[in-house]
């Protein structure tokens, strides 16, 4: 699904204009990332929790040349779903 199908749905759902519903729905992206940005955990009930997670350094190897490099720390976005997301995608099999 893309972001102009789901805007397409939302505003058929909540009978508004597309317009509408990708202005909610861009502000709700918006106000994610500011949360992740700062550190935040956004949890919504039922479909999950957005967090910020710190992956620490560690050595790899090159896949070309077989060299071991150093990679780097950093923090990356994490997203665990919820019990009703679970039960949905479980629906799918």
């Amino acid at each position: 699904m893309t972001k102009q199908e789901l805007v397409g749905i939302i505003a058929t759902r909540t009978q508004t204009t597309k317009k509408i519903a990708a202005d909610c729905l861009d502000a709700f992206m918006e106000t994610l990332m500011e949360a992740i940005k700062n550190g935040d955990i956004v949890r919504l009930i039922g479909f999950g929790t957005f967090k910020v997670r710190a992956r620490a350094a560690r050595a790899g190897r090159n896949p070309q040349t077989g060299k071991p490099i150093q990679i780097p720390a950093k923090v990356v976005p994490v997203f665990r779903p919820g019990t009703k997301m679970k039960k949905a995608a479980a629906k799918t099999l």
